[in-house]
């Protein structure tokens, strides 16, 4: 199980959307069936991280928020389309820990979202006890390993962050930036030189289960995860 996001949303769409992105990154989201017993909700869900709109049906998300807060320390992040920054000011005031302004990406979001997660329960674990498959090729959260066919071989933490980053982003390249931020949580303080070095080894544990250039590079852009005949049938 991972960490219980509750998404209290009444734009069906948005919170569908939200949903499916927060849920393919290990996230269990739990949205209310009843806008007017929300309160209930909360405290039988127990929720790790709740997700807070301010216009609702019933009670508005600031009402909620100070209710939440009697409750429970859990960490609140407001999303809204009101973008004054009394409204900002109000929220935290009342206890929410950051607070989003519509329309706003979903990258953004799920930064937002694993920031809090990692400061509030410690090193982001969600990822961790998942497993990803790009056709036969399969790496295990749990045991740190990567599988093709018969052969096993395994995986640093830092490794296993890394490859499961570009494997969930199969075909797309995903930058230096995003890499570094994904295990070390900073560009700051992380020589460009450590993320290289990273790379080069999974490449070589790559070879050794048989592919060669999987890992593709583009100076400005950063590196993406691809081989079609993974993908085939």
């Amino acid at each position: 199980m991972g960490y219980k996001v509750m998404l209290v949303e009444d734009d069906l769409q948005l919170s569908k959307l939200i949903q499916e992105n927060l849920e393919r990154y290990g996230y269990d989201v739990y949205k209310p069936k009843n806008f007017f017993n929300i309160v209930n909700e909360f405290i039988n869900i127990k929720p790790d991280l709740v997700l807070l709109d301010i216009n609702l049906p019933y009670y508005d998300g600031f009402f909620l928020c100070r209710s939440f807060r009697k409750q429970s320390n859990v960490p609140i992040i407001i999303i809204s389309a009101r973008n004054q920054e009394l409204d900002q000011i109000m929220a935290i005031e009342l206890g929410a820990d950051d607070y989003i302004t519509k329309p706003f990406t979903f990258g953004l979001l799920q930064t937002k979202v694993k920031s809090i997660i990692r400061r509030i329960y410690g090193e982001y674990s969600t990822l961790d006890i998942t497993n990803t498959c790009v056709g036969e090729l399969c790496i295990d959260g749990k045991m740190l390993t990567l599988t093709f066919q018969e052969k096993k071989v395994e995986l640093s933490k830092n490794e296993y962050r890394l490859l499961k980053k570009l494997m969930d982003n199969y075909g797309d390249f995903v930058s230096r930036e995003e890499l570094i931020e994904e295990v070390w949580d900073s560009v700051t303080f992380v020589d460009d030189n450590t993320l290289t070095v990273n790379i080069s080894r999974i490449k070589n544990i790559l070879y050794r289960l048989g592919f060669d250039d999987i890992i593709k590079s583009k100076r400005g852009v950063g590196y993406m995860f691809y081989n079609p005949t993974l993908m085939r049938d």
